[in-house]
């Protein structure tokens, strides 16, 4: 009897449902916002808003305003969430744009994997 394929797993809504599960992260623990992604892929975008409470999140599928936007490629995005990318000098290239307080973009950083750290565990 052959074994059941796995599906592919989206990486954008798997990052999006492990932040949401993971609650609480103590690295945000004096961060309050809201930030919304607006993953783009041709004419199609999703969007995601990420709320920040002292360290507590919340995620859900929303187009509601936020204190940060940030629009980016799909591409780009799964890269982010890979760890193969940095966000912040993402925006300095001018690859993923932010509106508004950007400040926030710089604490989200720490929910990405780093370099280092998605090395580490693809190895």
């Amino acid at each position: 009897m052959g074994r059941a394929q796995k599906t592919p797993t989206d990486p954008t809504g798997a990052f999006f449902e492990g932040l949401a599960a993971r609650g609480r992260v103590p690295l945000l623990d004096n961060a309050k916002g809201t930030a919304r992604f607006d993953i783009v892929s041709g004419r199609k975008t999703d969007r995601w808003l990420l709320a920040i409470d002292n360290g507590q999140l919340s995620v859900f599928r929303s187009n509601d305003s936020a204190d940060c936007v940030i629009r980016v490629e799909k591409t780009l995005f799964e890269q982010l969430v890979a760890g193969r990318k940095n966000a912040v000098a993402a925006v300095l290239r001018g690859d993923l744009v932010v509106d508004g307080d950007w400040r926030l973009l710089v604490r989200i950083q720490r929910l990405f994997p780093g370099r280092g750290r998605a090395r580490r565990r693809t190895a």
